[in-house]
Formats: C-alpha cells, structure tokens, sequence
C-alpha cells in the first residue's frame, strides 16, 4: 500500500482585490460568493469523497480558526494548524511539512487554498491521486493549468521533456518558471503550446520538501528543526510564538521551486479560477441575455457586461452603462469598470495608508 495523501488547504489570505465584501475580519475564502457554501466550504467539499476529514488539515491566522472551524465542523480540532502571522507560503508549508511528518514520516501532502474556484471537481480528485503517484516517486509536483486564453494574471510554467503517464495525466519536467508576463510574451506562451497557467497547487512527501527547506532555505529549516524537536511538548506554542516573527519572508516558489531539483509539472484542465477579481466574480455566474450578473436588486436599462451586487438591501439602478462592476456593502460601495478590477486592491492601499482601519 502506498503512502497516505493529506491535504493541506492555505486559508490564510486577505483577498483585497474582492473589497468591499472581503475584509480582514471576513477574508475572501469565508465570503459565499457562489451557491450557499463560502470559498472554504467549498474547497473542503471537493476533497471529502477523496479524503476521510482526518486528513485534512488547515493553516491558518490564530484569529482565522474559529470562524474556520465553526464552517467545517467535521475537521478534527488538532488539525487546523496555527500559524503566528504570516511569513509567506515558504514558511506556512514548511510548518504543515512538519505536522504531517510527526504524524505519519511517509505522508505525501497536497498543498491547496481555500479561495479558488474549480468547475470539474472530479478531475481535480483525479489529479490529486495521480500526483500522489508522482511524488511518491520523490518528485515535487506544481499542478499547471492548461491556459484556455493568453492570460497576463498568472505566472507561467514552461514544460520539458515528457517523464511519464499517471493515470489519465501526463507528467513533465518543469523547465522553468517565469513571472506574470505582458500581452504580447502571454500571446507568444499560449501560442507555444508548451505553457501551463502556476495554479500555486503542489503534491509532495512532507520529509521530501523539508529536505529541501533544509538545502535551499537553511535558516527556515533550522528554525523548523528547532520547532520539531519540541513537538508535542508545552513548550512547542512558546517557541512557535517566539521564533516566527524572526522568520525571512519566502514564497515556495521563489525559495523552493525555482531552485529544487526533480521538479515535475502535471498540466490539467480543470474549470479552475483563482478568483482573483470582481471580473473573475462575474465570469462564474450564468449572465443574463444582455451579459448582466444580477445578485441583489438591480434595476437594467440599457445595461450590459455589468456585475450587480447589493448587499446593503438598497436598489441598485443602472442607466447607459456598459461593463461595470459595482459592489455595494452596508457601509461602502465599489464601482469600476471591468477592465480595471484587478485594481481595487489600490483602493485597500489607500484605505491603509489613511489609517482607515474601520474599513479594512
């Protein structure tokens, strides 16, 4: 029998790009932004008929696990893992690495978040127990998107030489990773073939990614040394406390990724979004004949492409426009165009630098 998959879901970020609904108290992957099931919800239900709760486990803010917890009451307690604050993705996987591996020394990991959205969630198991496959075989797996359009949104991983089949899914080296690209280098990718979308998916054996930790980030390693040689101990929670805030700040792919060697990319296609804008919000409800999404009450006339949310219970009226977003809360309202949504997390920056804390 081979090693037994974990999952790890990331539930840690703010979401700016989704203000005025996502705040810091309610971060993007508590909002319900589609159905009747949040972000998180939803990024549970698609593992349960692949994994029993016990193995799946959750790192997150320490003021994050209630309202976490109270939203999948079938996840045992003692696997929501507490991270002090947030260092990065380096360091947030390299804790998880390390429960999992106290746990069970032949876990493989599936690193996942509970902000994205995935249509084909079948798929999504199948690839999952396909990598499972791969890491076993002492790779570090990235999950590609297979790009159905020349997307400036996402960082992108160029694939090599074909290693193998698991499954349905083919495998190949990752010849590197490279940043957002401009239209034009997004154009050239798409065209290529040869490009996935970094989906910021990953499968690996917890001891093998702590190896690499070790090697390629060595005082991240020392300090989670440090951690697991009192784990399970009282004086773990101090230590965590004390040590995290000293930590670099690292992203995996950056710090890890980019460097590793053996590393293997399994592109899929998967119906998947990051949601990462009030656009990407509109693209995943059915639109109405003029292209309008209507959540709330909205009045149209000669409105199209336009994204309607009221969720102050006020009547939102649209007259002559074309492709808006506005999003309007209790106690403030969003308006932009579709083009600029990505932009919105200026207005969180301004918000910020205003010292205006009530509205963050």
């Amino acid at each position: 029998m081979h090693a037994h998959l974990y999952a790890v879901i990331m539930a840690g970020g703010g979401g700016t790009r989704l203000w005025p609904l996502s705040r810091q108290t309610h971060p993007k992957q508590t909002l319900t932004l589609f159905g009747d099931r949040s972000m998180f919800q939803l990024s549970v239900d698609r593992l349960l008929p692949l994994l029993p709760p016990e193995r799946i486990c959750v790192v997150t803010a320490a003021e994050q696990v209630e309202p976490l917890a109270k939203q999948a009451p079938e996840l045992p307690r003692e696997n929501f893992i507490v991270e002090p604050l947030g260092r990065g993705t380096a360091p947030c996987i390299g804790l998880a690495a390390l429960h999992l591996r106290a746990r069970d020394p032949d876990a493989v990991m599936a690193v996942l978040t509970a902000d994205h959205y995935i249509r084909r969630e079948e798929t999504f198991r199948a690839v999952l127990a396909a990598a499972q496959v791969v890491a076993s075989a002492g790779y570090l797996v990235t999950l590609g998107i297979q790009p159905n359009f020349p997307s400036t949104g996402y960082g992108y991983i160029r694939q090599g030489e074909l290693l193998g089949h698991a499954g349905d899914f083919a495998y190949a080296q990752v010849a590197r990773f490279t940043e957002k690209p401009d239209a034009e280098t997004a154009l050239r990718f798409f065209a290529s073939g040869q490009y996935a979308w970094n989906s910021g998916m990953f499968v690996w054996r917890a001891a093998r990614i702590l190896e690499e930790i070790d090697k390629l980030l060595p005082e991240l390693g020392a300090t989670l040394t440090g951690l697991g040689e009192v784990w399970g101990a009282d004086e773990y929670e101090s230590r965590l406390q004390r040590v995290w805030p000293t930590i670099r700040k690292e992203t995996i792919d950056y710090g890890i990724m980019e460097r590793a060697e053996r590393v293997a990319v399994i592109p899929v296609e998967m119906g998947w979004s990051d949601v990462g804008s009030w656009d990407a919000v509109l693209a995943l409800h059915a639109a109405d004949a003029q292209g309008n999404v209507s959540l709330g009450e909205h009045l149209a006339v000669d409105t199209q492409g336009t994204l309607v949310w009221a969720q102050s219970g006020r009547t939102i009226a649209t007259v002559g426009v074309r492709d808006l977003i506005v999003i309007d809360t209790p106690d403030a309202t969003l308006i932009t165009g579709r083009e600029q949504s990505e932009r919105v997390r200026e207005i969180v920056q301004c918000l910020r630098a205003e010292g205006r804390a009530d509205k963050l």
